[in-house]
């Protein structure tokens, strides 16, 4: 089961989680919700060459926020890891990785796709946790919202934890709160976990922009406005909002 239950336990885990941080909107998302329920939880991030390289800079800042203005979630916010990927953006030949307009590729996948990304972030995240008794990775793949990857669906997701957890002879487990949910539901799911000044996080300091553009800021945050993940992330904020009106974040943290 990788889509467990919004609702916090009435005690937290006493398992550690790995959470894979991006800095980004979901897996901001996702670190909140692992901090609301697990004593210990720990990030992992990945630089593969990425051309939106402001995402590394900004997961420290999202970090650094929490902490700041979250005291209950502090103390169970544990160690950060940054892992080396560069290999991958070299093989990748993708516009998230090489100066290319954003555009669909005969396959109908958009060629922000960087193959089998997610697969090699789980796999060492595995072996990270592996190192440090971790048996619960958390991830914001999702394939409600999303721009097709086929790394990103549930089964890719069951079928990679099914794996893992054959190779390293341990229990493992998986979990993508978001597998299910649309933008504006993530969004709602951020104002649950954290009322308006987490949103406000959200929206000031995460990074979506594949252009990585933090020039201009929106209602919903900073970005280009027009690449595929800019779209995702402002259609769900005005969805959210007509269906919540008045949802809208108040004053942003500083």
């Amino acid at each position: 089961m990788t889509s467990p239950s919004v609702s916090p336990p009435t005690k937290l885990d006493p398992r550690p989680a790995l959470v894979l941080f991006s800095g980004g909107q979901d897996s901001t998302c996702c670190l909140a919700w692992a901090l609301e329920r697990h004593a210990q939880v720990e990030t992992v991030g990945f630089d593969y060459g990425q051309r939106h390289r402001i995402e590394l800079r900004q997961r420290e800042v999202v970090r650094t926020q929490l902490a700041q203005h979250f005291a209950h979630w502090a103390p169970r916010l544990g160690p950060d890891h940054v892992l080396d990927l560069g290999v991958l953006g070299r093989i990748s030949e993708s516009a998230l990785t090489q100066d290319r307009a954003i555009a669909l590729q005969a396959n109908g996948l958009p060629n922000t796709f960087v193959p089998g990304r997610n697969l090699v972030f789980l796999t060492l995240a595995a072996a990270l946790g592996y190192r440090r008794s971790i048996r619960i990775l958390i991830g914001g793949m999702c394939e409600t919202d999303f721009s097709g990857y086929p790394d990103c669906r549930d089964a890719t997701i069951q079928a990679q934890q099914a794996a893992l957890a054959l190779g390293l002879n341990e229990e493992l487990q998986i979990l993508t709160p978001l597998m299910w949910r649309d933008k504006a539901q993530i969004w709602a799911l951020t104002q649950e976990l954290g009322g308006a000044a987490l949103v406000d996080l959200v929206v000031e300091h995460t990074h979506t922009c594949y252009l990585g553009q933090r020039g201009q800021r929106h209602d919903w945050g900073y970005g280009c406005g027009s690449c595929p993940a800019c779209e995702l992330r402002a259609g769900g904020w005005q969805r959210w909002n007509a269906a919540a009106p008045g949802a809208s974040p108040g004053a942003v943290p500083a």
